[in-house]
C-alpha cells in the first residue's frame, strides 16, 4: 500500500511540530510506521492523502458512535454555523444537550459543560476537594483520566503508594495527594482508608477502566468502593469519558447498579465535536461557581456548534442503533473467536457492547495493568501493520480499545476478521 504522500508529510509537520504530531499515540512508534495523514472520512471509511480507503475501527478514538461525517450530524452543524461559531454567553443549545445528559445519567441534578474530557474529569476532582474540604484522592493503575497533572501517577512497587509522577514537569507536591491502589484489588482500598480515612476527599475510576486494555472490573469490587466512600465521606467519581452512552440499557454505573457521587463524560456527547461535561446531584453542584466557591470556567465551553453535534449525536441513539452496535459486537466476538482458536489463541477479544480490544496472550484477559504480557506491544504492532496493509485501520497502539460505529456494516466486520485470519497465518510462516 503506497504512503509516499503521507511520508512526505510526516517529515514536513516534524519540522514544525513537536515529533509531527499534536498527540503522542498518533506517532506510530509503537507499530513501526510513520503516521497515516487522513484527507476525508465518510462512515466507516477514512481516505488518507495518497487515496487509499481504510476501514476505520479507530473513529476517532470514540467520539463517532455514528461514524465519520454523518449526513444529519454534518446538516446539523452547518445550519447553527450559520448563526455564529462562538458566543460566549448561553444559548438553548447548552438546555438541550443537558436534559438529554440527565436522562441517561439520573444521578445528575445539574451539569456543567467543558471542552474535552481531561477537562471534565479535572473539574470533577476540584470539585470533590471542594465540597469535602480534604485533598487526598485514590486512583487505580492503569486508568488513564486525562493528562491532568495530580492524576499523571504511576504505581510504586508496593500494596498502595503516594503517587510519583509519570510526567517530567509535574511538581512533587501536586502527586503528593494522589495514592495508587491496584484494579479489582479491594484490600489496597481498604488499607489506603484504614491510613488516611479523614483525609481522601474522593475515589476516581474508569468504572470500564478503557485506555490501558478493556479491563472488566467485578461489580463486586465497584460496589465495594461504592460502601467504603460512604463509610468515611468521601465521593466516588466515575469517568465514563470513554463508556459513557456506549450502553443501551444506561450508563456502565447503571449496568453494574451503582450510584457514583460525580460523573465525567466526554467523547459520544460531542458527536465528533470537542466536548466534556461532568454532572451530580445539587447538594454537590451547588459548590461549583457561580454559585459557590469552586471556580471552573471555559471560553468555548458549551460551543453552540459542539452542542449541536452533540445533540444530534444522542438523538440518533436509539434502541435500533444500540441495537445495530450490539449485532455487530456479538458478530465480531464469534467471528473472531473462531479465528483465534485456529491459531492456537496469541490473543483474546475482549468486547463489550461495541468497544474491544486485543488482549495479547492465550490467558484469561486481564483486569488489572499489571497483567498485561511484557510482549504485548511486539505482537499487536505485527498484527496492526498486517490488518493496515489488508485495509482496516486499528488503533497504532496495543494498549488502546477498538470502537464499532452504527456506520460499520456486517462485511466491515467479517472482512476484517478474514484480514485477521490471513495476518495471523502469515505472521505462523
Amino acid at each position: 500500500m503506497d504512503r509516499s504522500l503521507s511520508n512526505e508529510l510526516h517529515t514536513e509537520a516534524s519540522v514544525h511540530l513537536v515529533g509531527g504530531v499534536n498527540s503522542p499515540v498518533r506517532a506510530f512508534k509503537s507499530v513501526h510506521g510513520n503516521p497515516i495523514y487522513f484527507e476525508k472520512a465518510s462512515g466507516a471509511i477514512v481516505t488518507d492523502v495518497d487515496g487509499n480507503e481504510l476501514v476505520d475501527f479507530v473513529q476517532s478514538w470514540g467520539p463517532l458512535i455514528h461514524g465519520h461525517a454523518h449526513p444529519s450530524i454534518i446538516q446539523t452543524v452547518s445550519e447553527k454555523m450559520q448563526n455564529g461559531t462562538s458566543f460566549g454567553a448561553p444559548h438553548l443549545g447548552e438546555i438541550q444537550l443537558a436534559k438529554h445528559v440527565k436522562k441517561r445519567f439520573k444521578h445528575m441534578d445539574k451539569v456543567r459543560f467543558v471542552s474535552s474530557g481531561t477537562e471534565a474529569v479535572m473539574s470533577a476532582v476540584r470539585l470533590a476537594r471542594g465540597y469535602t474540604n480534604r485533598d487526598i484522592l485514590i486512583k487505580f493503575e492503569g486508568c488513564y483520566h486525562g493528562h491532568v497533572d495530580s492524576l499523571m501517577v504511576s504505581s510504586g512497587s508496593g500494596l498502595a503508594t503516594f503517587g510519583i509522577a509519570s510526567s517530567p514537569g509535574i511538581p512533587a507536591q501536586t502527586v503528593a495527594t494522589t495514592l495508587i491502589a491496584p484494579l479489582n484489588d479491594i484490600e489496597a482500598v481498604e488499607y489506603l482508608f484504614q491510613e488516611h480515612g479523614d483525609e481522601i476527599a474522593a475515589i476516581v475510576i474508569e468504572p470500564l477502566p478503557a485506555n490501558n486494555g478493556l479491563l472488566i472490573q467485578s461489580t463486586e469490587f465497584l460496589q465495594n468502593l461504592r460502601t467504603l466512600c460512604d463509610a468515611h465521606g468521601a465521593l466516588l467519581i466515575f469517568d465514563e469519558v470513554i463508556s459513557g452512552f456506549r450502553f443501551k440499557d444506561g450508563s456502565y454505573g447503571d449496568l453494574c447498579g451503582i450510584v457514583p457521587d460525580i460523573t465525567a463524560l466526554g467523547k459520544v456527547i460531542g458527536g465528533g465535536l470537542p466536548v466534556g461535561a461532568y454532572g451530580a446531584r445539587d447538594e454537590i453542584m451547588q459548590h461549583l461557581s457561580p454559585i459557590g466557591p469552586v471556580y471552573q470556567a471555559g471560553t468555548l465551553s458549551g460551543n453552540p456548534l459542539a452542542m449541536a453535534a452533540g445533540l444530534r449525536t444522542l438523538e440518533l441513539l436509539n434502541d435500533e442503533a444500540y441495537d445495530q452496535l450490539e449485532h455487530l459486537g456479538a458478530l465480531l466476538e464469534e467471528k473472531v473467536q473462531h479465528v483465534l482458536e485456529k491459531h492456537d489463541m496469541p490473543m483474546r477479544l475482549v468486547r463489550l457492547g461495541s468497544l474491544f480490544w486485543f488482549s495479547p496472550g492465550s490467558q484469561s484477559p486481564p483486569s488489572r495493568s499489571d497483567m498485561i504480557p511484557k510482549d504485548a506491544a511486539a505482537l499487536y504492532a505485527d498484527v496492526h501493520h498486517g490488518l493496515l496493509e489488508r485495509g482496516y485501520m486499528l488503533a497504532p497502539s496495543a494498549y488502546e480499545i477498538g470502537f464499532i460505529a452504527t456506520a460499520h456494516e456486517e462485511h466491515h466486520i467479517t472482512g476484517m476478521v478474514d484480514a485477521l485470519d490471513d495476518v495471523l497465518l502469515t505472521m505462523r510462516d
